[in-house]
Parts: structure tokens; C-alpha cells; sequence
């Protein structure tokens, strides 16, 4: 399975959410493939935020070496399953996919743990602390409960 993870800047939620997939997928030996992006370029080759570093970190998970990238075109023919991170997040792959905007691959990424309830990620960029591990832990749980659905589903 190939799993982007997309927020605006790819500095705070996505190498998160990015990383902690990729731990978790990788502890069970499931191959998974986990990259992240951005609708944004603002921060194009930039490490994650130092907080979102710290905070992993804290988690035994270093993320230190991903370097954001812009969401892409293709990106949507090569990965299985795009999550946003926000509403707006969504609306910014809508926007550059274009005509190539495949519906059933892109979902919010709450949406593993609140079905249908339109709930983003909160954006850490502008808070403290606290903040990121908010941030961390809805992703991490939202990240669980996918891997356990895709698990059950073999």
C-alpha cells in the first residue's frame, strides 16, 4: 500500500502523520510505502518544524530527515490512499489535481476516527507546544485505527 499524507506546508502535521504511519506500518512489517507533501511551496526542501521533530522524537520516531515537497499530479495515480490533514487541504489537491482528482482516493485523514464529520487537524505552525503534541496525538490515533482497518480487512 502507498500512503501520502498532505497538509499546506508539509513542515508540521504531514511529516508527523507521515512518520508516525510509517513507524507504526513498519513495526508490523506490512511494506507499506509513506510519503507526505504540501498544497503549498513555502517551505519546499525544508526539514519538519522543529517542534513536530522534537515532538516524534519524544515518541521514539525521528523524522529529522524528510524534506517538504509539493503535492504533485502524479501523486495522485501513484499512491492508494491521500489524506489531508484539513478541509482546506483537501480543496488544495482538488485544485491541482484538476480533472485527474480521483474522490475515492483522497479523505481526511480524522475521518478514520470521526466518520463524516468534516474534523481537521488542527495547525500547530502558529502555537506552542502543547499544540504539536495535540496534533500528534489525534494523528497517531487516527493512524492506528487506519492501520487496523486495513489489517482486518486481509
Amino acid at each position: 500500500m502507498k500512503v501520502l499524507m498532505v497538509c499546506l506546508g508539509n513542515i508540521c502535521r504531514s511529516p508527523l502523520a507521515e512518520g508516525i504511519l510509517k513507524y507504526r506500518a513498519d513495526k508490523l512489517e506490512l511494506g507499506w510505502e509513506v510519503d507526505s507533501a504540501g498544497t503549498l511551496y513555502y517551505h519546499e526542501g525544508n526539514a519538519p518544524h522543529p517542534l513536530s521533530q522534537k515532538i516524534a522524537l519524544l515518541h521514539g520516531i525521528d523524522i529529522s530527515q524528510q524534506k517538504s515537497r509539493p503535492f504533485k499530479l502524479e501523486d495522485m495515480e501513484k499512491f492508494d490512499v491521500i489524506f489531508a490533514m484539513a478541509i482546506d487541504v483537501m480543496q488544495g489537491i482538488k485544485q491541482i489535481a484538476g480533472e485527474s482528482y480521483q474522490e475515492g482516493k483522497v479523505t481526511l485523514l480524522m475521518d478514520e476516527l470521526y466518520p463524516g464529520k468534516g474534523m481537521n487537524v488542527p495547525d500547530p505552525y502558529y502555537g506552542p507546544e502543547h499544540e504539536y503534541h495535540e496534533a500528534f496525538s489525534l494523528i497517531d490515533k487516527a493512524c492506528e485505527a487506519f492501520i487496523k482497518k486495513e489489517v482486518n480487512k486481509k
